[in-house]
């Protein structure tokens, strides 16, 4: 389809054009034109963008999608349908799966279902065999295959002779590996934040040294091998210091933050609703205030879903025996336009910057470049409903509430799709 964009304002700090109030014109999948008033040419369809914003395609770094083997949560059709609706034209989705995503065969396999989608669906490979933190999967062979990273999910590596070594043979292969942060000696069976909100709610609280102390050895790890790192899911005041530092000191360290981080507190588990289970935990607002200034200072590289569906049976029950995690795709764009980012801060940290992360390139808002984008409106408000939620599951805190920011159409691969 051939589409003029009309009078919408370009967020993209690698174009010329940016901030500036244009029409773009789409043909057979590239960007031909961009002007400040272009004529509609027989066989384009126009669409009317006053007031909206044109930025590159937003790209997840964190997404689980359940398949293989858990589609009962999410599969690649409704993680990708999901993830257009929210903006995304690209996922790198993790490798905690049934089987887990540690051959060949499995990158193979998301890369063969995924194919011919208007998203990207990129694979992040295992570390270790079953995510154990014992052997080393076979990322050679994963990378060869597509593999854009490689990661253990939400399974922190704690044994530091297996990550050294892990460092150190991806670093062969100039592979990337994104590691959770938590050191699991001492956060045991937390479920919550530790603070006086813990003791008040009379659960067992994770402290942020557990995230701290994680973070200080791969530090270190890193440093010794010389090898990048990256730290996914920061939550608290001290990590967005101690990467501060480790940046200043030249260390090929990069991190993400999950968009709920930079909005949620801790103060909203108040009456035990697990769709605020999370982990890591919502935090406290020095906290939250930190994340604000780490990601506006370039400490924080980008924003991530943190996309984890589940089916109801797994958190419509006690909070301590709730699995952790939301469904997230849909709702990134108004968290982040809450948190009172701009958007060529939005731009940065959810299309550029994740893409940057792994080695891909970015795509740019210019003539002659192959069409990525995501048009949205950064003031419409929207209902978040059963019936425009695309996810296969529903746990989520923000259903049924009011948001602003809203996606209205997305181009990539020569295809389009737009949202009222």
């Amino acid at each position: 389809m051939n589409l003029l964009i009309t009078g919408v304002t370009i967020a993209d700090p690698n174009s010329k054009f940016n901030k500036q109030k244009c029409d773009v014109r789409v043909e057979q999948g590239k960007i031909t034109d961009i002007d400040s008033k272009l004529s509609l040419l027989k066989g384009e369809t126009a669409f009317d963008a006053a007031g909206l914003i044109l930025s590159p395609g937003f790209f997840d770094l964190n997404c689980s999608i359940g398949d293989p083997g858990f589609e009962t949560k999410e599969d690649v059709y409704t993680a990708t349908a999901a993830a257009a609706a929210g903006g995304f034209t690209g996922l790198a989705v993790l490798p905690h799966t049934k089987p887990v995503v540690h051959s060949k065969g499995e990158v193979a396999y998301i890369i063969n279902k995924a194919k011919g989608n208007l998203v990207d669906v990129m694979p992040v490979g295992a570390i270790s065999q079953d995510l154990e933190g014992k052997e080393l999967a076979e990322l050679y062979d994963m990378q060869q295959a597509g593999a854009v990273a490689f990661s253990d999910g939400t399974k922190p590596i704690t044994d530091d002779g297996f990550m050294s070594r892990a460092l150190q043979y991806a670093k062969g292969l100039k592979g990337l590996l994104m590691v959770y942060p938590e050191n699991k000696s001492i956060a045991g069976k937390s479920q919550i934040n530790e603070s006086k909100n813990s003791v008040l709610l009379g659960m067992k609280g994770l402290p942020a040294l557990a995230e701290e102390m994680h973070i200080s050895r791969d530090i270190f790890l890193a440093t010794y091998h010389d090898a990048p790192i990256h730290i996914s899911n920061i939550s608290t005041a001290g990590a967005v210091a101690l990467i501060k530092k480790a940046k200043k000191d030249g260390i090929k360290i990069t991190c993400d933050v999950a968009a709920h981080q930079l909005v949620f507190t801790e103060e909203l588990l108040s009456d035990f609703d697990s769709n605020y289970k999370v982990k890591p935990p919502l935090r406290g607002k020095a906290d939250v205030k930190a994340l604000l200034a780490g990601l506006k200072d370039g400490v924080i590289d980008a924003v991530s879903s943190q996309h984890r569906p589940h089916e109801i049976e797994f958190k419509d029950v006690e909070f301590e025996i709730a699995s952790y995690g939301i469904i997230a795709l849909q709702t990134v764009l108004p968290l982040l336009l809450k948190a009172g980012l701009d958007a060529g801060q939005i731009a940065e940290k959810l299309a550029i910057n994740p893409r940057t992360v792994l080695g891909i390139v970015a795509p740019v808002i210019e003539k002659g470049a192959e069409a990525n984008f995501t048009v949205y409106s950064p003031t419409e408000e929207w209902i978040y409903n059963a019936k425009n939620n695309l996810s296969k599951s529903a746990n989520s805190p923000l259903l049924n509430k009011k948001l602003t920011g809203k996606v209205k159409l997305v181009y990539n691969n020569k295809q389009l799709q737009s949202y009222g």
